[in-house]
This record gives structure tokens, C-alpha cells and sequence, in this order.
């Protein structure tokens, strides 16, 4: 496939040529989950999609690792080649092959010896254990799988390669569509069918995106001089990428055992429904960080600062167009939205409307934060990413899901992610600012 030179042509023009593969890639990795819960909502029931949202962590902190090595790696890879530095680049690249390869082995051994300890400690009850056991038991073996997947994503598209990790991507998520189908209704395998179809559609892409090695425009090469010196630069620089992505699993289990004490497993079947549709407007805001994010990358590396400053307009204009949309949707259709995962009980749509709404208010601003981490990431500023990242990931979370129930009650714990978001963005245009003087 034809490589785009991020350093000569229109910012303009190379943004929204990385826009829709990028948008498209990341929605379809979002299709891997919503699959599942349709699926898994209709064939079979509410006690599935609780099972399923208990579990979602892990799949967070595989996907996590692969993002921490793959972002920091790529993001270092494509600001050496920015200056010239193809030797420093492809050690990058080896460091982060290094380290997400021990890291998936090391989750994978973790993850089948303390399975049962590590199930009971993210939520699962007795009630859910018949849905939890099989669908974990897949999830913990498929473990590398995700991690190579997301890390593989990130360096293709680094290499000039956006439409080949589109392509990966799509493909496993409309594999895992068409097994989640075959497995959970006419093979009857329930809970381990839908994490076997993920797994399945997650090694095509894999092996779809491992083909660009062998491509003539690959500048993917191994070169180990100074490999270990290059680590912590990697696993430092990717650091925010990683508590972004487990801190949504982190967040989900803070969630889960907040809902538990306030409404039982109901509480949890609409949190199921509120994360799964807010994970297709997360997976376009991340598409549009991660079209903008090669662009800066290569731009600072190059020295060309006013490029590096015209992208970041396009990044943060295209997020707020978006965020404007996705609020609008959760406030005008959120019964619609309901039913998209499974016919509810009125119980649980008089407390998912609601839900639905106040949740959805974070997405007025959610995008300016996630692309203002991914640019202080791009323009190797590690700290103000992490900064930002911790913010909004972990630390308002951990403190809102705690504080805001016990004044508003079940309301508190919908208005958390909201809440934590606007605090955030106002960090992160005080930190811009800072960083424009």
C-alpha cells in the first residue's frame, strides 16, 4: 500500500487520509465487545451482559499493554524518523516488540494459575459464576492475542500503513460478528462462545497486520544496539496510553461494586448498556487522537512546529464536532439505545434513561482531554499526558464514585465519569496554555 509522507504533503489533506482508517479501526475494536453483549443480551439474558462487564477489565489491560508498547514504541519510532534517525527508530521498534512479548507471557501464566482468585476479586458471585468461569477462561488464555493486536495497530499506522491496520481490524471484527452468531445460537456455547469468537476474530488481525512485515515500504526492522537502553524511554513514554486503557477496567470495577451496594445486579446490566453504547463514541474520539497522533510525532521530531500546531487545531475541532453528536444521541434516544442490547424490564428502563443522560454529558468534553494527552504524548511531554491521563482514568474517578453517591445517591455514580471529565479538561487548557508560552 501507497505510504503518505507526513512531513511534505497538506497537514489537511494527510490528517483525513489517516482520519477514516483510523476512525474505522477503532470502532471495529469497539465491535468486539458490542458484539458480544448483543449477542450476548439476546441469546443469553441480563445475567450474561453483568457476567461479561465483570470480567471487561482484563480485556482492558491486555489491550493496555499492547498500547503502552505500541503508542510509546511508535510514537518514539516515528519522532527519530521525523529526524532522519532510521537506526534509533527501528531500535524503538525492537524494545517494544521485546517487552510486549514478555509482558503477554507473563499475563498469560498469571492469568491461568490465579484465575479463580483473580474472578472472585473483580465482582463474580455465586449467581454469576456459571457465565463468569467460561468466558474468562477464554479472555485469559487469548491474552497475548489482544495485546499484540493493539500494539501491532499502532506501529502500522506509524509506518505509513493506515489502510492495512484498517483492514486487519475490520476484518477480525466482522469474523467475530458472524462466530458470535454461529457459537452463542447455533452451536449453543453461551459464554465461552462469545469470548472464543473474540479471540478468533482478534488473531486474524493479527495475523492480517503481522503482513506488513513482509511489505516493501516496512521500515519495521529489528535492530538491537541499545534495545535496553530504549526500554524505559518506550514503557515511560507509553505509560499514559496504558492507564488510559486500564483505568476504563479499573473504573468498571470501582462501578460494579458501587452499583452492588446501591441497586444489586440491575445496576450492573445498566452500567453494561451505558458502557458498551459510550465505548462506540470512546472508540471514535480514540480514532481521532490516533489519526492526528503520526502527524505530530513525525512534525516535532522534523522541527516543523507550525504543521505540529495546524494538526492539533484539526485533532481538537474534529473531537468537539464529535463529542456535540454523541451527547446529543444519549439525550435524545437513550431508550433506543437500551434496546440495542437487550428487551429490558421497565425496572431497568426507568433507571437506564435516566443513566443514559447524565453519562452522556462527559462527551462535551472528553475528546479535548483525550487528544490534548495524545498530543502531549505525540510531542514527547510524558508528564503532562500522565498528568491528564491519571485525571480523568483514575484519580477523580476513584474519589467521585465514593463522594457523589453518598450526596445524590444512584444518580452520584452515573454523574461520576461526567463530573471527573469537566475537571479534567479545565487541567488540560491550563497545561496547554502553559505549554504555548
Amino acid at each position: 500500500m501507497k505510504q503518505i509522507n507526513m512531513l511534505e504533503s497538506p497537514v489537511r489533506q494527510v490528517f483525513f487520509s489517516y482520519l477514516v482508517p483510523s476512525i474505522s479501526a477503532t470502532l471495529v475494536t469497539s465491535i468486539y465487545i458490542l458484539a458480544d453483549t448483543m449477542m450476548i443480551g439476546r441469546g443469553v439474558g441480563g445475567s450474561g451482559i453483568a457476567a461479561m462487564n465483570i470480567l471487561l477489565p482484563l480485556y482492558n489491560t491486555y489491550f493496555g499493554i499492547g498500547m503502552m508498547c505500541g503508542v510509546g514504541g511508535s510514537v518514539l519510532f516515528g519522532f527519530s524518523r521525523g529526524r532522519g534517525d532510521e537506526k534509533r527508530a527501528r531500535s524503538y521498534f525492537t524494545a517494544a516488540l521485546c517487552v510486549v512479548l514478555a509482558l503477554s507471557a507473563v499475563f498469560l501464566i498469571l492469568g491461568r494459575i490465579f484465575f479463580n482468585p483473580l474472578i472472585t476479586f473483580m465482582g463474580n458471585t455465586p449467581l454469576l459464576n456459571e457465565y463468569t468461569v467460561p468466558y474468562g477462561t477464554v479472555l485469559t488464555t487469548a491474552a497475548p492475542m489482544f495485546a499484540l493486536s493493539s500494539f501491532l495497530q499502532a506501529f502500522v499506522r506509524n509506518d505509513g500503513a493506515p489502510k492495512l491496520a484498517m483492514a486487519g481490524v475490520i476484518s477480525g471484527g466482522v469474523t467475530n460478528v458472524i462466530l458470535d452468531y454461529v457459537y452463542i445460537f447455533i452451536m449453543k456455547w453461551g459464554m465461552g462462545g462469545a469470548a472464543l469468537a473474540t479471540a478468533t476474530g482478534t488473531t486474524l488481525t493479527v495475523l492480517i497486520l503481522a503482513s506488513h512485515f513482509f511489505s516493501k515500504d516496512n521500515h519495521l526492522k529489528l535492530e538491537f544496539s541499545d534495545v535496553w537502553r530504549r526500554v524505559p524511554e518506550v514503557l515511560g513514554n507509553g505509560l499514559a496510553s496504558f492507564i488510559l486503557e486500564i483505568s476504563n477496567g479499573f473504573v468498571m470495577l470501582l462501578f460494579t461494586r458501587q452499583l452492588l451496594a446501591y441497586v444489586g445486579e440491575m445496576g450492573i446490566t445498566v452500567y453494561g448498556i451505558i458502557t458498551n453504547t459510550a465505548l462506540v463514541a470512546s472508540s471514535i474520539s480514540n480514532g481521532i487522537a490516533q489519526a492526528v497522533q503520526p502527524l505530530l510525532s513525525a512534525n516535532f521530531g522534523a522541527g516543523n512546529l507550525k504543521r505540529v500546531g495546524e494538526a492539533r487545531k484539526l485533532g481538537v475541532r474534529t473531537g468537539f464536532a464529535a463529542g456535540f453528536i454523541f451527547t446529543a444521541i444519549g439525550m435524545l434516544i437513550p431508550v433506543q439505545l437500551s434496546y440495542l442490547f437487550l428487551d429490558p424490564t421497565p425496572e431497568i428502563l426507568t433507571m437506564a434513561v435516566p443513566a443514559i443522560r447524565l453519562y452522556f454529558l462527559c462527551f462535551l468534553v472528553s475528546e479535548w482531554n483525550i487528544i490534548s494527552g495524545m498530543y502531549f504524548q505525540s510531542t514527547v511531554r510524558p508528564r503532562f499526558s500522565l498528568t491528564i491521563t491519571l485525571l480523568r482514568g483514575v484519580i477523580l474517578n476513584s474519589v467521585f464514585v465514593f463522594l457523589l453517591p453518598a450526596l445524590f445517591g444512584v444518580d452520584g455514580i452515573w454523574l461520576t465519569v461526567t463530573v471527573s471529565e469537566f475537571i479534567t479538561a479545565g487541567v488540560a487548557f491550563v497545561l496547554m496554555k502553559r505549554e504555548e508560552h
